[in-house]
C-alpha cells in the first residue's frame, strides 16, 4: 500500500498563507507604487505583464489581468510536476498580487526618483517574492518553466531564467528607453539578493571539517570555548592511508574567527575546510544562537 501523507494542519496553513498574503502584498507595493511611477519593470512575468501593461493602455488590460493570465499556463505545469500544494499557494499568491496592486492605484508613489525606486522597490519586491517562496509558492512563473525545460534541454534552471530576463529587459529598452531598462536590471538585481537574505535568513551559518591529529582537545575546546557540539566522523588519508578522525561542526559567521582561533592554539597543522550552508535546522542549534 502507498503510505499516506498526514494532512498540514489548518494553523500552520492559516500561517503559511497569511505570510504568502503578506508577500505578494508587499510586492504589490513595490510595484504600484515605486516601479510603475518610474516606468521600471522586474524580470520574468511580472515583468512582461509590465510592460504589457504600458504599452496597452486599457482598464480590461491592467497589470493584474496580465499578471494572473500569463501564470495560469505556468500552474498548471507546475500542478502536473510539482504538485497541487505549490500550485493552490501560488495561485493564491498571485491572485492576492493582483487584487492587492489593483487597490492602489489612487495612491501617490512613494518616490520619482529612479535610483530610489529600483533600491527600495527591489529590496521590498525581492523580500515580497522571497517570503511567497520560503512558504511554499511562487509569484513568477518562469521558474517553473526553467524546471520544465531544462528536463529537455541542457541548461539549468538559472541559466534559463537569465535567457527570458535577457529578452525581458532588452523588449524594455526599446520600449522605456536604455536607461530604465539599466535601472530595471539594478531592480532586478536587487531583489534576487533581498530573496536569497529571505530564504537563507539573516543568521548565515558555515560548515566546518578539521582534520587534526589532536582531535580529543579540539572538539573538547570548541564544546567548552565555544559552545558548540561536534560530530565525529572517520578518514582515511589518501596519501598514507592512515585512519584519521575527523571533526564536523556547524557555527554562525560571527564565530568562524573565534574557531580558526581555537585550531590554531591547539594545531597549528590541523586542516580546516569552511563551507557556506543554505539552511541548519535543530533546537540545539538554535538555542546555543539565541
Amino acid at each position: 500500500m502507498p503510505k499516506e501523507h498526514k494532512r498540514e494542519k489548518m494553523t500552520h496553513l492559516i500561517y503559511r498563507l497569511a505570510l504568502v498574503f503578506l508577500g505578494a502584498a508587499l510586492a504589490a507595493i513595490s510595484i504600484e507604487l515605486f516601479l510603475v511611477p518610474n516606468n521600471i519593470i522586474d524580470g520574468g512575468v511580472i515583468g512582461i505583464s509590465l510592460i504589457l501593461n504600458y504599452l496597452i493602455d486599457h482598464p480590461a488590460f491592467s497589470f493584474s489581468t496580465f499578471v494572473v493570465v500569463l501564470n495560469i499556463p505556468f500552474l498548471y505545469f507546475g500542478y502536473k510536476q510539482i504538485g497541487k500544494t505549490f500550485m493552490f499557494s501560488s495561485l493564491f499568491g498571485i491572485v492576492c498580487l493582483a487584487v492587492v496592486e489593483s487597490q492602489l492605484h489612487h495612491f501617490a508613489p512613494f518616490t520619482t526618483e529612479p535610483i530610489l525606486a529600483a533600491v527600495f522597490g527591489g529590496l521590498m519586491l525581492g523580500v515580497g517574492v522571497g517570503l511567497v517562496i520560503r512558504h511554499g509558492g511562487t509569484l513568477d512563473g518562469t521558474e517553473i518553466l526553467g524546471i520544465l525545460m531544462t528536463k529537455k534541454l541542457p541548461f539549468s534552471v538559472g541559466e534559463f531564467v537569465m535567457f527570458i530576463n535577457i529578452f525581458v529587459f532588452t523588449w524594455a529598452a526599446f520600449v522605456f528607453g536604455p536607461e530604465n531598462a539599466m535601472y530595471s536590471v539594478m531592480t532586478y538585481y536587487i531583489a534576487f539578493k533581498a530573496i536569497d537574505t529571505v530564504l537563507q535568513g539573516l543568521e548565515e551559518t558555515k560548515a566546518c571539517i578539521i582534520v587534526s591529529d589532536q582531535y580529543d582537545e579540539v572538539s573538547d575546546a570548541i564544546l567548552h570555548r565555544l559552545g558548540r557540539g561536534t560530530t565525529k566522523l572517520k578518514g582515511k588519508g589518501g596519501f598514507t592511508d592512515a585512519d584519521k578522525d575527523v571533526i564536523y561542526v556547524v557555527v554562525t559567521r560571527l564565530e568562524v574567527m573565534k574557531l580558526k582561533s581555537i585550531i590554531t592554539d591547539i594545531d597549528p597543522n590541523a586542516f580546516l575546510t569552511i563551507m557556506s550552508t543554505q539552511e541548519t535546522h535543530g533546537a540545539r542549534f538554535k538555542s546555543a544562537i539565541h
